[in-house]
Parts: C-alpha cells; sequence; structure tokens
C-alpha cells in the first residue's frame, strides 16, 4: 500500500461487501424472474443490459484512430492529435466531439429510436455508461454536463428529453456535476429529418439561448444528444453557450452519421 493511501475502516468495507452481495442477489432474482434479453433486437443475453452476440458484431464501434476535433474515424493512423479535412474546411462551433458508434441500420439505429421514440427510459443508463468510456478524455476536461434542450411543446408530447437522460448518466459514471437547465430552446424547430446541412444549419439558427450567469461564464461544459448528423444542432447550441462565456464547449453522443 502506498504511504498516501489511506486503508478503509473495517466497518465501512464489511458495509461495502455486504451491500455488493445484497446488489447481486437483487440482480440475480430479476434474472430467474424477468430472463435478460438484448438491449436492441431482444435475443436472450447472458446479463442485463447488454447486447447480444450477433448485435455486438453489428456495432460499428468509432475508436481511434479518429479526428481529433470532429470525432469521425481514420482508415489509417495518423498521429497524435490529427484533423480531417472537413475539420479543417469546415471547423464546428464546438472543441471536439466523441461518439460511442457509427448511427446506421443496426443496432444504433434501433437502440437510439426505442430511447428516443419507444418509451424505453431504462435504455439511457446502458448507452449512457458507454458515452462516458467514449468521451473519457473530453469529460475528463469538463467542469459540468448538459443537454440538448428540447422544445417544451415537443419536451410535453414526448415526456421526456432523452438527451437528459442520457447527460445525467454519463455525467454520473464520470463523476461531473450535471446540470440540465444551462440552455433553454427558445425556438420550436421543424424535424431535421430528411433537410440538407444548409436546411439544417437554418432551422436550427436562433433556437437555444443560454444562461448568463456564472453557471456558464468560464465553464468547460460538454454537451450532450443522442446523434449527431450534420453537427447543425450541436453548433447552434455551442455557439449560444460560448456567447454566454463558456471556456469551451465539447460534444458528446451516443452515434454519429459517418459519410463514407
Amino acid at each position: 500500500m502506498d504511504m498516501y493511501e489511506v486503508a478503509p475502516e473495517p466497518a465501512v468495507a464489511w458495509r461495502e461487501r455486504v451491500a455488493g452481495a445484497l446488489a447481486g442477489l437483487w440482480r440475480a432474482g430479476l434474472d430467474t424472474l424477468y430472463p435478460p434479453t438484448c438491449l436492441s433486437c431482444r435475443a436472450a443475453t447472458d446479463r442485463l443490459g447488454a447486447l447480444c452476440a450477433a448485435c455486438w458484431s453489428q456495432m460499428r464501434f468509432i475508436e481511434r484512430p479518429f479526428c481529433d476535433r470532429l470525432g469521425t474515424p481514420f482508415e489509417h493512423e495518423m498521429g497524435a492529435g490529427a484533423l480531417s479535412a472537413q475539420a479543417v474546411r469546415d471547423p464546428p462551433a464546438f472543441r471536439r466531439a466523441r461518439a460511442v458508434a457509427r448511427f446506421e441500420d443496426g443496432p444504433s439505429r434501433r437502440l437510439v429510436h426505442r430511447l428516443k421514440y419507444s418509451d424505453r427510459a431504462d435504455l439511457a443508463r446502458p448507452l449512457g455508461a458507454w458515452m462516458a468510456r467514449a468521451g473519457a478524455d473530453i469529460l475528463a476536461d469538463a467542469d459540468v454536463v448538459t443537454p440538448v434542450p428540447l422544445h417544451v411543446t415537443r419536451l410535453w408530447r414526448r415526456r421526456f428529453n432523452q438527451a437528459a437522460l442520457l447527460a445525467r448518466e454519463a455525467a454520473r459514471r464520470a463523476g461531473k456535476p450535471y446540470e440540465p437547465d444551462l440552455l433553454l430552446r427558445v425556438r420550436a424547430s421543424t424535424s431535421q429529418v430528411g433537410l440538407t446541412r444548409e436546411q439544417r444549419a437554418d432551422n436550427v439558427q436562433g433556437a437555444f439561448r443560454a444562461r448568463a450567469d456564472a453557471a456558464v461564464r468560464g465553464r468547460r461544459i460538454v454537451l450532450v444528444d443522442d446523434v449527431l448528423t450534420s453537427g447543425a444542432t450541436a453548433n447552434a447550441a455551442s455557439r449560444a453557450l460560448l456567447r454566454a462565456g463558456a471556456a469551451q464547449v465539447d460534444v458528446l453522443v451516443f452515434a454519429r452519421v459517418v459519410k463514407a
């Protein structure tokens, strides 16, 4: 044991062992009553909150090497801090983006759609855990984690903000403060589905307003959403935070579109 490491009190360690054993028994009981199934296709799995082997093999996880700014994967190692041509040609408002997987037909799309449209709020826990790992570098630098907000009318219809659920879980896993109200969506925008890159940017222009106080000023913020497509929403929200005085904004999503 290192001379600066403090040994845990025996009573505390005993309580932790008991709590762990009880949690294990609880999980075992749940597995007996409700056999665990794949998060994506609902096939049988060996534990809760996991993908089956088939869905796991279909997930196209984004791992290094990737563009340090946009988080888009490279085919070959490019060296530390390498930037893609897109990041150089059209740099985003945010500093860095990280994602768990590519957003395409298959498990990643099904997981996002079930969380977003099928009242599967329980999916936020495993997806948020994956996001915390994928965004470990940007979360390590963060002062606070906040979600991309929904307009009040859309929040009323959907009943929850999937980005907020993911942000809360990622923040909890990373041990960072979670503050859901740093941004407000002040203008309702139409769905981004089917819009061109330029139309997406116009659609969210002026849609966000950030708090103009110490909650934002000088802070390093990780902005969380479920999917990053063109970057229009992330850019608009990041600009609002930066105008309010944020020191930097990084973006963390579960999945992102990667053009071939």
